[in-house]
């Protein structure tokens, strides 16, 4: 526990106390959020007497969730703190359990995660004689995602209003349909199902809005609209909403977060959080230089009582190497001086910026890891495990075609068109079309028979073995353990012991419960990201600022700070001043990223991004010169061209401002397409899906007129 777990500041003893209405906590950098939170939590418990049942939490990652936790069991002398406590798709999970017979939908659900759901949509491209070559899965799946954000698919297609189906795709009805035939939701439909119940439902919605005394929301600056949906409907009764958040670190706008959300939230209190506990002042002061520029922000100016530090370093490389070689003999000078490598991060706007960071480390000997490599449920090797999970708990047909075949069981493409085909008219999974037709001639084959015979014992199994002994039988006796300690490297049988590990600790954590659910750990598992499950280690960090969110190193290096890179010309162009807003909240988040000192690295040379000369980022030039110590020689014409490239974009965006926007159901006019209608739109950037007479077109507006 951290000091601030002991000894609370004024303001924050006065968020803990704030127990009734509508509360509002500005919780700036490093100011102790989360020491709010779980004494609040516990304020709530020990001091007022509330039933854990009747609070929920939500935070915005699982690992957020974990930590709360467990710090709340301390404060509380209890370990059996309330499920309660939870990111908002965890909470919509247990909804959808709990009330998702109202629509015929099962408890048994799967969640699909991005590799489930190419699959997904690589069955139906194909299905639809699709090809690849004309439409990417990627861009399939984005088209898939902005039908289900502008539809009520739920309503027409799932729970069913069969006079709508016309208005949807071929391809959308089928993704969606075949989601359905496995109930199979991704992190969208979890979202929208709770919506569509709790506005449909009135009985559910009582019955939660009772339930639901207090409600906290961590992170409350990263919930996009719908998720505020949610959070609103389940407050009505009781009006106890407390949220804790940040405006200025409000960087996920393109998953739909808007700072205004969390900037008009009607509070009856408002407490603002400015004590930082992190950083040094001038760490500190960087940071408060840089964000002062937004408009969309609740003000405040982060303070702190720790030592005034060193000062910030900003270093101009004349090139990229220059740039990253004097990185790494500033992490080598350092680490020779007591650091480890463990508590340095470099911190860059996109992925591809870390090439030559790397060579240079290399050079020097430095060990270093890439945060957000494969995540561990997405390796290969874990997905085709807990695919035999899956499909004993889920009999999904996209378990099924991944396994069936691994290992080698003589079942190749002609036999499984064949099942598809049965399968399909039967409108049944594929395990059961094998399971009705494993004594036909096709497929009356030793080896499926064992696999169905595997699948009913193990079906039996589950209700008297443990989870993990559960998955042991699997692996052993689907000869897949064999077939990896065959095949495999040393890293993925590792990977493969690490599965089963947590497997146990997941059983260990529920321990309490009557009953551990197949199915419930499938679905929790489901909801865990990369940095939920990434080991710290003992290397030097290198990752995307975006990654950076809630991490802390005492000594950070912001790389790569030129203008278009970071901040971004493409966001600035698309969302014009809300872009420039977002990029300078990111630049904010990295700078406060740093405890003991920081780091802001550039260079010059050729910008991929505008095509000419690499100058400044506008973010250094908005630093006080006091605040800054400079290494490098600077040209003067450099700054000037940081200038000019600004001046540039901002007449951009004012041409951009003065294009007529269009509306959802307009009547346009396009110089090769003919007449169509707005069917989505997106006037902030210029952006509208038109359907014409040969269907539809993603166009910007410019090209298009009224008629």
């Amino acid at each position: 526990m951290t000091m601030a777990d002991y000894r609370l500041n004024t303001k924050q003893q006065e968020a803990v106390e704030a127990t009734e209405g509508r509360v509002k906590v500005v919780a700036g950098a490093g100011s102790g959020k989360t020491s709010v939170l779980v004494h609040r939590y516990a304020y709530l418990i020990n001091e007022l007497g509330v039933n854990p049942d009747n609070i929920l939490c939500m935070t915005f990652t699982n690992k957020a969730a974990t930590e709360m936790k467990n710090r709340i069991a301390k404060l509380t002398n209890s370990y059996n703190v309330n499920d309660f406590v939870c990111t908002i798709h965890g909470f919509c999970v247990k909804f959808i359990r709990k009330e998702g017979y109202r629509i015929g939908f099962p408890k048994n659900f799967s969640i699909l995660d991005e590799e489930d759901e190419k699959a997904l949509a690589i069955q139906v491209m194909d299905g639809c004689g699709i090809s690849r070559s004309k439409e990417t899965v990627k861009d399939f799946l984005r088209n898939i995602s902005s039908d289900k954000n502008n539809s009520p698919y739920i309503a027409d297609l799932w729970v069913g209003k069969p006079e709508n189906i016309s208005s949807y795709s071929e391809t959308f009805c089928k993704y969606v349909m075949k989601q359905l035939k496995s109930f199979s939701l991704d992190f969208k439909d979890l979202i929208k199902l709770t919506i569509y119940i709790l506005e449909n439902f009135e009985e559910a919605r009582l019955f939660w809005q009772d339930k639901l005394n207090y409600i906290m929301v961590d992170e409350a600056q990263d919930c996009n609209g719908e998720e505020w949906s949610i959070i609103e409907m389940l407050s009505v009764i009781y009006q106890n909403l407390f949220i804790v958040g940040d405006p200025d670190q409000c960087i996920y706008e393109w998953r739909g977060a808007k700072p205004e959300y969390y900037v008009n939230f009607k509070a009856d209190k408002l407490i603002i959080l400015d004590e930082n506990y992190r950083s040094t002042p001038n760490i500190l002061n960087v940071a408060n230089s840089i964000i002062v520029h937004n408009k969309m922000r609740i003000e405040k100016n982060l303070t702190t009582n720790l030592t005034k530090g060193k000062i910030v370093l900003h270093y101009h490389g004349k090139d990229e190497k220059d740039e990253s070689d004097w990185i790494a003999k500033q992490i080598k000078n350092l680490i020779d001086a007591g650091a480890t490598p463990k508590d340095f991060a470099i911190l860059y706007r996109a992925s591809y910026l870390s090439r030559s960071i790397e060579q240079a480390l290399v050079k020097n000997d430095l060990q270093y890891t890439i945060w957000g490599g494969i995540r561990f449920f997405e390796r290969k090797e874990i997905k085709d495990s807990l695919a035999y999970l899956k499909l004993l708990a889920f009999e999904d047909d996209l378990s099924f075609i991944r396994i069936i075949n691994l290992p080698k069981r003589s079942f190749g493409k002609a036999s499984m068109e064949k099942l598809q085909a049965i399968a399909e008219e039967k409108q049944c999974s594929l395990m059961n079309a094998l399971r009705q037709n494993i004594k036909s001639p096709e497929f009356n084959k030793e080896p499926l028979k064992k696999f169905l015979a595997l699948f009913e014992k193990a079906k039996k199994l589950s209700n008297k073995v443990s989870l993990s002994d559960l998955f042991d039988y699997m692996l052993t006796e689907s000869g897949l353990k064999e077939e990896l300690r065959f095949t495999a490297d040393e890293e993925r049988l590792e990977n493969i012991a690490e599965l089963a590990s947590s497997i146990k600790y997941y059983e260990e954590l529920n321990e309490n419960e009557d009953d551990i659910a197949l199915e419930a750990y499938l679905q929790d598992i489901a909801l865990y990201t990369n940095a939920d499950y990434k080991k710290e280690g003992f290397s030097i960090k290198l990752m995307t600022i975006h990654q950076s969110k809630g991490l802390e190193f005492p000594y950070v290096f912001v790389c790569g700070l030129s203008e278009g890179i970071f901040p971004n010309h493409r966001s600035i162009r698309e969302r014009r001043k809300n872009g420039e807003e977002e990029e300078r909240r990111l630049m904010y988040v990295a700078v406060t990223r740093a405890e003991k000192a920081l780091f802001l690295t550039e260079s010059e040379g050729f910008n991929r991004a505008t095509q000419s000369n690499k100058y400044p980022s506008r973010f250094l030039m908005e630093i006080g010169s006091n605040l800054l110590k400079v290494e490098g020689n600077i040209d003067p014409t450099l700054l000037e061209g940081t200038k000019n490239l600004v001046k540039q974009i901002d007449n951009e965006i004012t041409l951009h401002s003065n294009i007529v926007k269009f509306a959802v159901g307009d009547k346009v006019e396009h110089a090769v397409f003919g007449i169509g209608e707005i069917i989505e739109a997106t006037p902030e950037r210029d952006s509208y899906k038109v359907l014409f007479e040969k269907g539809k077109r993603n166009l910007v507006g410019r090209v298009l007129k009224h008629i």
